[in-house]
């Protein structure tokens, strides 16, 4: 396949960041790309492979980071280290030059978040598990443990499963209006006894409710753009055997860490 493709932000211009997508990579059959999952059932040289070309595309010499993300609310502060020991976790947070965060995704929304006066980034994985309970909310809150102010972070949304193609059924939704009535927004009609829910909009929702004005949503649906992002999702539909996992990845520029 030709290079990495790597999917910028404006509000995060300048700063070492991107949405990968599944251009680029080495990875064969139905994860053909740049797969970076390491639960997924590929060739796990591939999958080395494949997240040395994306730490490289964003950030070359630096070390890179990853949770073993369980769709919860919790993030931590990044340390290097061999991926067995990854914690459970779903967002992480850095003040340390040359550490590059990321967060692998498949149609959940991948969060990109820095504060530059203070020198502090994070990344967070906020599927609808995630983001209802608070896993934005809780990256805000540990980046400000380094010197971040809510005030002056920036976020990016990228590449996650769209309104349009999400379809939940009506348990799913009086879940969201049960926790809060202005949730009711994130949802369109759908057919008799489902709606389509809006993940993209409702973690921008829940960014705002954090403190946070510079937010920039991306628009782009993994479910419906199969030349450019994995889709756990559209895999389910189809019964394929497995499903390729994208990263977003974010960093300080600076020395490399050794783990």
């Amino acid at each position: 396949m030709s290079g990495v493709e790597v999917i910028r932000s404006g509000l995060l211009d300048g700063l070492p960041h991107g949405f990968l997508g599944r251009r680029g990579g080495v990875s064969e059959g139905v994860v053909a790309g740049l797969n970076v999952g390491l639960g997924s059932k590929d060739d796990p040289v591939a999958v080395s492979e494949n997240r040395r070309r994306a730490a490289g595309a964003v950030l070359p010499g630096a070390t890179l980071v990853t949770v073993h993300q369980v769709h919860s609310a919790t993030a931590v502060i990044a340390e290097a280290g061999p991926d067995v020991a990854r914690p459970h976790a779903d967002a992480l947070v850095t003040d340390r030059p040359g550490i590059l965060l990321g967060i692998l995704t498949a149609d959940c929304a991948p969060v990109l978040l820095a504060d530059r006066a203070a020198g502090v980034v994070g990344a967070a994985h906020a599927g609808w598990k995630g983001a209802i309970g608070g896993v934005v909310d809780a990256t805000v809150a540990l980046m400000e443990t380094l010197g971040a102010d809510r005030g002056r972070i920036a976020a990016a949304i990228g590449p996650c499963i769209a309104r349009t193609s999400y379809e939940v059924d009506e348990a799913f939704f009086r879940r969201f209006c049960e926790a809060d009535a202005e949730n009711e927004r994130f949802f369109a009609d759908g057919r008799a006894g489902h709606h389509h829910f809006d993940l993209e909009g409702f973690v921008a929702g829940r960014l705002a409710a954090a403190g946070v004005t510079r937010i920039e949503a991306l628009g782009l649906d993994t479910y419906a753009d199969e030349a450019r992002f994995y889709s756990y999702r559209r895999a389910t539909h189809r019964a394929e055997a497995d499903y390729g996992r994208e990263i977003s990845l974010i960093g300080l520029p600076g020395q490399e860490v050794t783990p």
